[in-house]
């Protein structure tokens, strides 16, 4: 059951910054919006079916400029796509948060996103999603009785240089983003079947 769901409306329209989001913020406020975040991408594909995770949405803002190949930069994507590459997110930064709360100097990323093309069931969506939750919560709990929160990098110069609160925040901001997308994806999909 979601509580209440970190609100990034005055973060995204820069009324206010990551740091100022983040103030008075604690290891176990990040647990808690880690679960609110997970939980609510649950409830999203709860309905959900195996048909629709591999279902073809219709997406005109579709651009992947990351993409593998010049072709897929405008394909939209699936339901599997979106939850595996969103965990990814989310799974880096609290990898990279955990190096700043230890001190350690962010030198390159650390992401794996699992090849969206072999997730094709629903199961595989809610199994890959209980696995996020659980590394989220273990890098989590390897952090320091005092996190160091004056070690920081600049990872893209809007979002500034961040510490080990605002990286890991910044995963759950992401995944956000996407929330409405695969709501998007079922309710097309749905559409679709009748």
């Amino acid at each position: 059951m979601i509580t209440t769901m970190l609100d990034f409306t005055d973060v995204r329209s820069n009324k206010i910054t990551m740091d100022q989001l983040v103030a008075g913020m604690t290891k176990w406020d990040l647990h808690r919006h880690t679960d609110d975040m997970i939980n609510a991408m649950c409830e999203a594909v709860q309905d959900a079916t195996d048909a629709d995770v591999v279902f073809q949405p219709v997406d005109p803002e579709a651009r992947d400029t990351f993409a593998a190949r010049a072709a897929d930069t405008e394909l939209a994507w699936t339901l599997g796509h979106v939850v595996v590459h969103a965990n990814a997110s989310s799974e880096e930064s609290a990898a990279l948060a955990l190096e700043l709360a230890r001190g350690i100097p962010v030198e390159k990323r650390s992401r794996f996103e699992t090849p969206w093309k072999t997730v094709k069931t629903i199961q595989q969506c809610r199994v890959a999603l209980e696995d996020s939750r659980k590394m989220r919560h273990a890098m989590l709990e390897a952090w320091p009785a005092i996190p160091n929160t004056e070690n920081r990098y600049v990872y893209v110069a809007a979002f500034g240089p961040l510490n080990c609160y605002t990286r890991f925040i910044l995963g759950l901001r992401h995944e956000d983003a996407h929330l409405p997308q695969v709501r998007e994806i079922i309710h097309q999909a749905h559409a679709a079947r009748k």
